[in-house]
């Protein structure tokens, strides 16, 4: 993933920075409990692609 991008992603929700998880291929949000997809190289970050997550 693009160092540049890691700085400057945001949750869409909350406005948080989102951590990468290079194993899953998503980003997580650790305020929302979100997870969202990253598709292709891609991150998907709207709100119906986003999977709750329990930590």
């Amino acid at each position: 993933m693009n160092p540049k991008l890691l700085e400057v992603i945001a949750c869409p929700s909350c406005l948080a920075r989102l951590q990468y998880d290079a194993e899953n291929q998503q980003f997580i949000c650790r305020y929302e409990h979100l997870a969202y997809p990253i598709e292709n190289g891609i991150p998907i970050l709207l709100a119906e692609k986003a999977e709750k997550i329990t930590d």
